[in-house]
């Protein structure tokens, strides 16, 4: 079942949630939205679902316009962050309520609703906890029991509102893969909001980075990561150090380093900030040809087999550090300790022009 989005704009009093976003979602996918709060992704969400009617724009669903369609007649299934399980049911009970209150020329039978409840409580690995209510469950069990609940009336599509939301760090990360496993059996389409970038890059097989209600970039976890589309998308998607620079014609001066900068040929005289991910700094303790730029060692995490360092530039006046990240046999070749001195010049970075001159 495919999703398309056309020109959605929704405002709440004198807020923006939605400023003419459009978006394809494909058939069989599992699609993240991914934003800071405020930036239009529950929103987002929540219309598709039907649960909000937009101002403007359409909804279609495998072409047909679904805009004007009340929430029941989507066929959609819908996981909310806080489960909304009824307390006085069992877990059987909960995920087979959506069955047994469909109209009686439609509803099951006892039978196929046994068969299809036990089925999917096996499918989420709780068939063994159909008997207990939502009390006497974990919240990753709490969870997996909402998920079943929603395929159990076997919708179209399946829109998940920050499922991961309310569970520890180690629960969040088991049914992230656990979801995973799920969608590539089932292929049914999926999208799900987080404001957890791992999460989504993680998991999905796109993500949506959305911002002030509008999408900034939509890519594959590695596009996204790796292409940037914005500034916003660098800052927002992981560590990332601001090195201020200029531009001219092919050529850009950081802090000093001379380097090419093809894709910026027809810039004439600009200023510009690089953009680097502390994995894309080398770091020495002598400079080689083609200039770096000269810091100390302020700070060392050493967690697994990766190294982390805070340094201060030398000619720095605010001090901000510098955030890279080593692997642990390049440390141990560098033999650093705090106050070394040090020289790093980025291996990989992305120019963004700022304002002319």
């Amino acid at each position: 079942m495919s999703i398309e989005v056309r020109n959605l704009s929704k405002q709440f009093g004198t807020f923006a949630a939605l400023r003419d976003v459009s978006l394809d979602v494909h058939s069989g996918e599992l699609l993240a939205l991914l934003g800071p709060s405020g930036s239009g992704k529950t929103t987002l969400l929540r219309v598709i679902a039907g649960l909000e009617m937009a101002d403007a724009g359409q909804v279609l669903f495998q072409g047909e316009d679904a805009t004007g369609q009340h929430v029941r007649e989507r066929q959609v299934g819908f996981v909310f962050q806080h489960y909304a399980l009824f307390r006085n049911m069992t877990i059987f009970e909960n995920v087979a309520f959506g069955l047994r209150v469909r109209p009686k020329r439609i509803r099951p039978t006892d039978a196929e609703i046994r068969n299809r409840v036990l089925g999917l409580l096996k499918l989420v690995q709780l068939d063994w906890l159909a008997d207990r209510h939502p009390h006497q469950l974990s919240g990753g069990q709490r969870q997996r029991v909402a998920l079943a609940r929603a395929l159990a009336v076997e919708p179209k599509v399946l829109l998940l509102d920050e499922p991961f939301g309310a569970l520890d760090a180690k629960v969040r990360k088991e049914l992230r893969s656990w979801l995973r496993r799920l969608h590539d059996e089932m292929h049914i389409t999926s999208v799900f909001v987080t404001h957890d970038q791992e999460e989504a890059l993680e998991v999905a097989d796109r993500v949506v980075v959305m911002n002030e209600g509008r999408i900034e970039q939509i890519g594959t976890p590695d596009e996204v990561y790796e292409q940037p589309a914005s500034p916003f998308v660098y800052e927002f998607l992981g560590k990332v150090n601001l090195f201020h620079g200029r531009l001219h014609r092919g050529r850009a001066w950081i802090d000093g380093i001379e380097v090419d900068a093809p894709e910026h040929t027809e810039a004439e005289e600009v200023a510009a900030v690089a953009y680097v991910r502390p994995h894309d700094i080398d770091i020495d303790r002598v400079m080689h040809d083609g200039g770096a730029l000269r810091a100390h060692v302020f700070h060392i995490l050493a967690v697994g087999p990766v190294v982390r360092l805070e340094l201060i530039r030398d000619d720095s006046e605010d001090k901000e550090p510098i955030q890279v990240e080593i692997s642990k046999e390049r440390f141990r070749e560098l033999r650093l300790i705090r106050g070394d001195q040090v020289f790093i010049k980025p291996s990989r970075f992305d120019l963004f022009p700022s304002q002319v001159h």
